[in-house]
């Protein structure tokens, strides 16, 4: 049984994933076959949920002939859910971005994948590696 590296996506990384192509939706793919584990906690799952019902993306996911329940369904089938745990309070500017260090801790995530600064300024946590999405794909390409 091969452990698959675990990760963890922030909210703009998911949507990117889902939404368009790119590393991000490299990076959901690379899941969907099973090459890595994508995890997830009910607060990213709800926020995803609720940026995506932003009319913003309402265009985008018509296009992309899916619906917001579809496409969480979808990450659904492949991603792993672990429970909302709470740590200390890691990013003060955005505390909303603690719910991803908190999953990345709780599930033994090696990476946490983001474009956010104020996460990317971190660049650790722990044993947790904080990257881009292009970044942790040039690192897959060299581990494998």
């Amino acid at each position: 049984e091969k452990i698959f590296m675990r990760i963890v996506a922030d909210i703009n990384v998911l949507i990117s994933g889902l939404l368009w192509l790119g590393p991000s939706h490299a990076i959901l793919q690379l899941a969907e076959e099973h090459k890595l584990t994508l995890c997830l906690s009910p607060s990213i799952s709800e926020e995803l949920c609720q940026v995506l019902d932003r009319p913003k993306f309402s265009r985008r996911i018509r296009m992309c002939g899916s619906s917001t329940e579809e496409l969480i369904a979808g990450l659904y089938k492949f991603a792993l859910l672990f429970p909302d745990k709470d740590i200390p309070l890691v990013v003060k500017d955005d505390p909303d971005d603690n719910k991803i260090i908190a999953c990345a801790f709780t599930c033994d995530a090696q990476y946490l994948v983001t474009g956010d600064p104020h996460l990317l300024n971190l660049k650790q946590y722990g044993a947790i590696s904080i990257i881009t999405p292009r970044k942790f794909l040039t690192i897959l390409n060299h581990t494998q």
